[in-house]
C-alpha cells in the first residue's frame, strides 16, 4: 500500500533533484531514503528513478506517482489541519434541532451573528424529526436542541436562554379585545389555532384549558404564522404566541394580545446539548450569542 511517506518522498526527490538534498529535505539519512525509494519500487514492482550521475530522473511510473502526490498531498495537509481545527473547536458544523415553531425571527437573527463571529462554523437547522428532539439529541443526529421542553436527563444539559409569556391573540374587532385578560370559559366557542404540535406539548391546553375542563369548539393546525395572524385578524379563530411575538404582529395585523388568566403562563427557551459537548467552543459560542441576542431584544423593546 502506498502510505503518505512515501508520497511525500517522491515530491521531495522531484523538487530537490539529488538524493542527498531530499534526505536532508525529509530529515532522513542518504542511506535511509534510498532503503524507503528501493522498498518501494520492490513492493510496487516497478522502477521509479533512473540515476544519471548524482541526479534522478522520474521514469513514466515514476512519473505517474508523483502526479498523484501533487494531488493528494494538499489534500491530507488541509484535512489535517481541518481535523486538527474541529479538535480544538474553531472549525466544524454545527447541527441545530428546533421545537420552537414561532421562534424563527429570534433564531435568524443568532444564527446570522453566529455565522459572522464564528465564520468557520457551518450551520445547518432541522426541524423534522423521526421521533422526538430530545432522542434527536440523543441519537447524535443534532448536536444542539432549541425547545420550550426540557427533561432532566443523565446525558444531557440544558442551559436557559431567556423567559417569556404565551399570550392569547386575537383581531381588534373581536368581543374580548376589551379586555386585558381571559378565562378559560371565554374560548369555548373560539376556533383555536395553533402550529403542529400536539395537544399534550400545547401549554393552552396543559396549562389553561385542561385543568378548567374547556374544550374549544375547534382546533388547527397551521403552519404557517402569517396566515395563522390572517385568519385571526379576519376574526376566523385565536391563537397563542409568545408575547415578544405578539407585540411585533400587532404591527403588521390588526390584532391584541390579552393574559391567559389573571397570572398568565410563562415559560423559558432553552439550549440541550450532550453532557460530553459541553466543552466545544463553538457550541458554547452559539449559547452565549443567543443570551445577548434575547438580552439586546429586551432592552430595545
Amino acid at each position: 500500500m502506498i502510505e503518505p511517506s512515501h508520497l511525500k518522498i517522491m515530491i521531495a526527490l522531484h523538487e530537490k533533484g539529488t538524493l542527498t538534498q531530499a534526505a536532508d529535505a525529509l530529515c532522513l539519512t542518504q542511506s535511509a531514503l534510498s532503503h524507503q525509494i528501493r522498498y518501494l519500487e520492490k513492493k510496487l514492482n516497478v522502477k521509479l528513478w533512473q540515476r544519471y550521475g548524482r541526479r534522478l530522473r522520474l521514469t513514466p511510473a515514476g512519473e505517474l506517482l508523483l502526479q498523484t502526490a501533487k494531488k493528494v498531498m494538499p489534500t491530507l495537509s488541509q484535512t489535517e489541519q481541518a481535523l486538527k481545527a474541529m479538535g480544538e473547536g474553531v472549525q466544524g458544523l454545527l447541527r441545530i434541532g428546533v421545537e420552537c415553531f414561532p421562534c424563527n425571527e429570534w433564531l435568524t437573527q443568532v444564527v446570522a451573528q453566529s455565522l459572522q463571529k464564528q465564520p468557520n462554523i457551518d450551520i445547518d437547522i432541522i426541524r423534522q424529526f423521526h421521533f422526538s428532539g430530545i432522542e434527536g439529541l440523543i441519537n447524535h443526529h443534532v448536536d444542539l436542541l432549541i425547545t420550550p421542553d426540557t427533561i432532566e436527563h443523565k446525558l444531557l444539559q440544558h442551559h436557559a436562554l431567556f423567559d417569556y409569556e404565551q399570550v392569547l391573540v386575537v383581531s381588534d374587532e373581536h368581543p374580548l379585545a376589551k379586555q386585558t385578560n381571559v378565562l378559560a370559559a371565554q374560548l369555548q366557542n373560539e376556533m383555536l389555532f395553533t402550529f403542529p404540535i400536539e395537544k399534550q406539548r400545547l401549554d393552552i391546553y396543559q396549562k389553561f384549558l385542561w385543568p378548567e375542563k374547556v374544550q374549544p369548539k375547534g382546533h388547527k393546525q397551521v403552519e404557517s404564522l402569517a396566515i395563522m395572524l390572517q385568519m385571526v385578524e379576519y376574526q376566523r379563530g385565536v391563537c397563542v404566541l409568545p408575547e415578544w411575538l405578539a407585540d411585533s404582529s400587532s404591527e403588521q395585523y390588526r390584532v391584541k394580545k390579552l393574559r391567559l388568566g389573571k397570572q398568565g403562563i410563562y415559560k423559558t427557551l432553552y439550549a440541550m446539548l450532550k453532557k460530553q459537548d459541553q466543552t466545544i467552543p463553538y457550541i458554547n459560542k452559539f449559547i452565549e450569542i443567543g443570551k445577548e441576542s434575547a438580552m439586546a431584544s429586551r432592552s430595545s423593546g
